[in-house]
């Protein structure tokens, strides 16, 4: 596959940054002895075409109190999801680390378990899709508890890595992009009339019950 000129200057210009980042990732893998493979496999499954972070944002918006982050969330990711997968990935059309037998990937990917992907490498989509819906929970909610997210945001990057289906400039990508992303979507949700903050969509009709007398 010939190279675009951005892949190839990716390529060129981020090789040791890649090489390196991806090598101490790796170690962990040594430390552990495998231990925190499945871990890592469970946390990039959870990014797999963003369903599952798709999924958490439509939960938040149908009850009020958290309405207000589901929203975010969901733009956020409808943001990130045309800048990396419409416009950015089809551009750049970066092959994944993995596509180069004779390369320093190949090996490392074949002991991770050799996992594939069907589309280009740059930007990392999970990374995109993960700070794109965690960048709005932790600008939004309550300090205290919200660094969890972007803590879960940061390992889904950790995992991409980890399992070798992304150089880590790719994840430094989507780092970007879906934190540019979550930030736009806490604007535009501010813009949003507060009208559709505060429907209630399970509240019951005055007078009606689940189950009435006759149903008894």
């Amino acid at each position: 596959m010939e190279l675009t000129a951005a892949a190839m200057w990716l390529n060129t210009v981020f090789a040791g940054f890649d090489q390196s980042v991806t090598a101490a990732v790796h170690k962990l893998y040594e430390a552990m002895g495998g231990f925190l493979t499945p871990v890592m496999e469970f946390i990039s499954l959870l990014g797999k075409g963003g369903i599952a972070l798709i999924i958490l944002s439509l939960i938040l918006m149908f009850f009020k109190p958290t309405r207000r982050f589901g929203t975010a969330m969901a733009i956020g990711l409808a943001i990130g999801a045309i800048i990396t997968n419409v416009a950015v990935k089809p551009l750049v059309a970066r092959p994944r680390p993995y596509a180069d037998p004779q390369g320093f990937f190949y090996p490392l990917w074949q002991i991770m378990g050799a996992h594939t992907e069907s589309d280009m490498s740059f930007p990392s989509g999970h990374t995109t899709a993960a700070f794109a819906s965690m960048v709005p929970l932790f600008v939004l909610c309550n300090k205290k508890t919200s660094w969890l997210a972007l803590l879960f945001a940061f390992m889904m990057g950790i995992s991409r890595i980890y399992l070798v289906v992304h150089f880590p400039s790719d994840v430094l990508g989507g780092l970007i992009v879906g934190t540019v992303a979550g930030i736009l979507a806490v604007v535009i949700g501010k813009k949003i009339p507060e009208k559709w903050y505060e429907m209630d969509f399970y509240k019951k009709k005055e007078g009606k019950h689940l189950c009435s007398d006759s149903e008894k």
